[in-house]
């Protein structure tokens, strides 16, 4: 698939439909990982020092009692990646405590409060991120860490709208690169906003977890938007693969016009 985002028309309804509120992320990828952590070559995290050192991790980790669970996440991931995606929902291990690891609202991750220095990593961890009720965790066979989510674990970057016979079918793509189809099993939703009268939309990407939609593919979204009756009210959403998401009523929308 082309990965080259395209561009959209801007009109009324873009202005028109402050639903956003003080939503700030750009389109572009928000996996600003340059600086902060290092790697070395077998992934394991050097954090402040130059990649090469596995001495230096294992020092650190020791002194921050964290080292176990995360050379066993990413000695068991690299394991389960030989073979295809990390089977996460066949796994149901014990907690074995939590990482000083965070997700920030932007989509960086963080670990001992520095952020993570290498795309390559950050999609390694995200392959065996679970969430279990409100809590995230990096999982393995045999054991579970828990990490701090923000907002959303993911960001939605991209969006390719395909024209089909008969529908339209709307492809994301994810910060940490994965493509995600719009429809029955990735539905989208609008939350309110605390604050600001507007809303905040998430794609969903995988067993709970959501992409937090960025400000400018919102924007095209509207673009796309369109009325339909849903349970008997007019409401204003956006279709994709044979499915209606409801943003708000479209009464509310023209008042704004």
């Amino acid at each position: 698939m082309d990965a080259e985002s395209r561009p959209f028309p801007r009109g009324p309804a873009q202005n028109a439909l402050f639903l956003t509120g003080a939503m700030a992320v750009s389109r572009s990828p928000a996996m600003r990982l340059g600086g902060g952590a290092n790697f070395d070559h077998d992934h394991e995290i050097i954090p402040g020092a130059q990649a090469g050192s596995r001495g230096i991790l294992r020092e650190t980790m020791a002194k921050e009692g964290q080292g176990t669970g995360l050379d066993a996440i990413v000695g068991a991931v690299r394991q389960a990646g030989a073979k295809g995606p990390p089977p996460v929902h066949l796994w149901d291990p014990p907690f074995c405590g939590d990482l000083d690891m965070r997700i920030a609202a932007d989509g960086i991750w963080y670990y001992l409060k520095t952020p993570i220095g290498r795309p390559a990593l950050v999609k390694l961890f995200a392959s065996v991120l679970k969430r279990e009720g409100d809590s995230y965790y990096l999982v393995t066979p045999v054991e579970k860490c828990g990490i701090v989510v923000d907002d959303a674990p993911f960001l939605a970057v991209e969006l390719e709208v395909e024209a089909g016979a008969s529908r339209r079918f709307l492809h994301f793509r994810t910060n940490v690169d994965d493509w995600v189809t719009c429809g029955a099993q990735h539905a989208l939703r609008f939350e309110p906003e605390p604050g600001t009268g507007g809303l905040k939309p998430y794609l969903h990407v995988r067993r709970n977890l959501w992409a937090k939609v960025t400000r400018a593919l919102f924007y095209d979204l509207v673009e796309l938007g369109e009325e339909r009756d849903v349970d008997g009210r007019r409401m204003f959403g956006i279709a994709s693969d044979s499915e209606f998401f409801a943003m708000q009523p479209a009464a509310s929308l023209r008042d704004f016009t």
